[in-house]
C-alpha cells in the first residue's frame, strides 16, 4: 500500500510563501492532487499534476499564485504557494491515483491520501 508523507506547512504572514512536499513510498510516480479544507468548510481542490508531470491543473482561486511540480527521482510532488492570503488558511492534503496516471479535480478519483499539514496565513 502506498503511503504519503506531507511536510512544509506552518504559519506565514499574508503575502509570504510556503512550499509543501508530498513524498510517496516505494519511489513510484503517481498522478497527484492537492486539496485543502478550512474549518467549517468542505474540502476543495487546489491543484493536480499527472504522473509524468506533463499536465498540471489548478483551481481558479490559486491560479497564478500556486505551482505544482514533481521531483521524479524522489517521487516527491511539491506545492509552491506564493502571495498567500488569509483565506488560504486550511489543512492541506495530497492524494494520489494509483490506477490512473491522469490528474483530476475530483477528490473521489484519488484513492490514497496523506495525513494533512496545516497552513495558517496571518493578516
Amino acid at each position: 500500500q502506498v503511503q504519503l508523507v506531507e511536510s512544509g506547512g506552518g504559519l506565514v504572514q499574508a503575502g509570504g510563501s510556503l512550499r509543501l512536499s508530498c513524498a510517496a513510498s516505494g519511489r513510484s510516480r503517481y498522478a497527484t492532487g492537492w486539496f485543502r479544507q478550512a474549518p467549517g468548510k468542505e474540502r476543495e481542490f487546489v491543484g493536480g499534476i499527472s504522473w509524468s508531470g506533463g499536465t498540471t491543473i489548478y483551481a481558479d482561486s490559486v491560479k497564478g499564485r500556486f505551482t505544482i511540480s514533481r521531483d521524479s527521482a524522489e517521487s516527491t510532488v511539491y506545492l509552491q504557494m506564493n502571495s498567500l492570503k488569509p483565506e488560504d488558511t486550511a489543512v492541506y492534503y495530497c492524494a494520489v491515483r494509483t490506477t490512473d496516471g491522469s490528474t483530476s479535480y475530483r477528490g473521489y478519483h484519488y484513492n490514497v491520501w496523506g495525513q494533512g499539514t496545516q497552513v495558517t496565513v496571518s493578516s
